[in-house]
Order: structure tokens, then C-alpha cells, then sequence
């Protein structure tokens, strides 16, 4: 019982780590963005990130040399970090943050789609599918302004290039997470895991510093130059957006649903709304409000199966702890004796 609260407390902390700080990545890369160039500040991030990861597993005795494991996790690493977070960062340099989220929320459209070992269960599921929609609108209501000036026709070529951009960075993240759990999985040994982690921050740095330098973006930085809080930005990106969120997500992908996973791009743009009225001096409209209830809602229409909503609402079951308890209390009035299963169940359930 102890083990399985302890699991039930990761998988909850880990779900914060990925719907919160990733919700702060969007303000900390556009600060960042101000004393470093798009893939110069992809390669410092990653690259030092996957470093510090790689020598916390050499040093914990993981084993960290893995031929098969480094080519699973670079390609994944290349889909998640490369493709998609450097067509977040190089686009958010003329396209607002609000329409970027909203372009990148379409990721969990992707995974409905392109989940195949899961379709029938998506797509058998009203509740899933009602939420994935309702959540997608209700950040096109917490962004409706910015999308509306975004639509400016000065701007529309520009704009129309970085969407469809973000489209095909959302399909390569969903394809890199749907493959780092069906396919990039190794053997499960000490750390596989973190190990696996490191390498694709290190794989997708190494690109992104390889594309620095062919666009000359290593040559024209100037140290000096950085101001004070673009340092800052990258730490927090470094330690939080990448060593505990990105972590958390690769790990939540093995225990959870790519689907239910897939829920923190509805989520991380009310961090980023909120972020931007604590720290900005922004005000929320009656629509955004409007809009992060819908979200809140489409999260919980996702999760429905998981929290055992039909059965609470259709009257035709109940959920797992009740079910126990009463076959052992069945058992007890007919004289027979609980299974060692149904107890666990029923103390689990208490």
C-alpha cells in the first residue's frame, strides 16, 4: 500500500512538473531570446542539460554507453526537441506567444489521431474525444484577441508560414512521444529512464549547435552583451523546463496514457496567462475566464474513464473501491471467505 501511494504521488508531481513549468517555458524563452539567438539558446539549454544529466547517471553507476539506447533516444530527441522546441523558439521571434500556444495546444488532436494502438479506445470514448475539442477551443477563447490581431494582413504571409510551422512541430511531437513509448523503450535497468533522457537532450543540442553555427549565430554572440535576465532564463529553463519537466514527461509516457499525457498543452497556457498578469500587469477578460473553465473541463472529460465518472453518473456501477467492499461484505453475509486480491483492493481503496 505504501509503494503504491508513493507511485500515485510521482505520476501526481510529475503531471505539476509538465502542466506548470512548461506552462512558464513560453515567458522564460522569450526573456531568454533577448541575449541569445533562436538555436544558440536551443544548444546551451539542451546541451547542458543532457550533460549534467549524462554525468548524474555515470556517476550514480548507470549504464550510460548503450549503442541501441543512444540511437532510440536521439531520434527521439530530434522529433521532441529539435524540431518541434526549435519551431516554438525560432517562431515566437514574430508571432504572438498566445497563437503559438494555441498552435501547439493542436498536439493533442495528434495524438488522438495518430495513436494507433489506441484508437478504438479514443476513439470509442465520447468524453475523450468532447474534451480534446473543448479544451483546443477553449484556448482559442484565453488567445481570441491575439489571434485576432495575429490575422492582421500586413502580417498574414509571415503568419500563415509560422503556423503551418507549428503544425508540423506539433505532429513531430507527438510522433517523437508516441514513439519513445512504443518503440523507444530499452531494457529495464537502474536508470534507463534518465539515461534515456539525457541522451536526447544531448542528441538535440548538438543539432541545435550545428545549426547555430551554420547560421552564424555562434560567431555574433557577444558574452558581455547578455543581459542579467536572459542568464536567468536559461538556468530556469536548463534545471526546471528541461532536467524535471521534460524528465517527468518521457517518464510519464510509460505509465500513463499518451493521450492523458498529451493534456498539459491545454493546460500550460493558463500558466502563461497567469504569469502574464502577476508579472506583466495584464488583465483577464470575461472570455479568458470563460476559456480556462472550458479547459479545466476538457481535462477532466479526458481523465473521465480514469476518475470513473460513468459509473458515478450513469447510475449502472460504481467506482473500484465500492465494488470491493461490497463483494467482501457479499462474501462475509454468505459465509465465504475474501480473496487475498479483493482485501488488498478494499484496503487500497480505504
Amino acid at each position: 500500500m505504501t509503494a503504491t501511494k508513493y507511485a500515485q504521488w510521482k505520476i501526481f508531481l510529475a503531471f505539476a512538473m509538465i502542466y506548470v513549468v512548461w506552462g512558464s517555458t513560453y515567458f522564460f524563452i522569450h526573456k531568454a531570446l533577448s541575449g541569445f539567438e533562436p538555436f544558440l539558446l536551443g544548444a546551451v539549454r539542451f546541451t547542458t542539460a543532457g550533460l549534467l544529466l549524462l554525468g548524474w547517471c555515470y556517476y550514480k553507476g548507470y549504464r550510460v554507453f548503450d549503442r541501441s539506447l543512444i540511437i532510440r533516444a536521439g531520434f527521439t530527441g530530434l522529433l521532441l526537441l529539435f524540431v518541434d522546441n526549435g519551431i516554438i523558439i525560432w517562431v515566437e521571434q514574430f508571432l504572438p506567444s498566445g497563437l503559438v500556444a494555441i498552435m501547439s495546444a493542436s498536439a493533442a488532436i495528434w495524438f488522438i489521431i495518430l495513436d494507433k494502438p489506441n484508437w478504438k479506445a479514443n476513439f470509442g470514448s465520447l468524453p475523450i474525444i468532447a474534451g480534446l475539442f473543448m479544451g483546443f477551443f477553449g484556448v482559442v477563447m484565453l488567445f481570441g484577441d491575439q489571434v485576432a490581431n495575429a490575422m492582421d494582413t500586413g502580417q498574414q504571409q509571415v503568419n500563415l508560414w509560422g503556423m503551418l510551422l507549428l503544425i508540423i512541430g506539433a505532429i513531430a511531437w507527438t510522433a517523437g512521444s508516441l514513439y519513445s513509448k512504443y518503440f523507444g523503450k530499452a531494457e529495464k535497468t537502474a536508470g534507463n529512464s534518465l539515461v534515456n533522457t539525457a541522451w536526447q537532450m544531448t542528441a538535440a543540442g548538438a543539432v541545435f549547435a550545428l545549426t547555430a553555427f551554420a547560421r552564424g549565430e555562434i560567431g555574433r554572440f557577444q558574452f558581455s552583451e547578455v543581459p542579467a535576465p536572459a542568464w536567468w532564463s536559461i538556468g530556469y529553463l536548463v534545471l526546471f523546463g528541461s532536467l524535471i519537466a521534460y524528465s517527468s514527461y518521457i517518464w510519464l509516457l510509460q505509465v500513463r496514457s499518451a493521450t492523458q499525457v498529451s493534456t498539459h498543452t491545454y493546460i500550460n497556457p493558463i500558466v502563461a496567462v497567469l504569469l502574464g498578469v502577476f508579472f506583466a500587469g495584464e488583465t483577464v477578460t470575461s472570455t479568458q475566464l470563460t476559456g480556462l473553465v472550458v479547459i479545466l473541463l476538457s481535462v477532466l472529460l479526458v481523465n473521465w474513464e480514469v476518475y470513473n465518472l460513468s459509473a458515478l453518473f450513469s447510475g449502472k456501477g460504481m467506482p473500484r473501491t465500492f465494488r470491493g467492499s461490497a463483494r467482501i461484505r457479499s462474501k462475509i453475509r454468505t459465509g465465504a471467505p475474501a480473496t487475498a486480491g479483493e482485501t488488498m483492493e478494499n484496503q487500497l481503496g480505504d
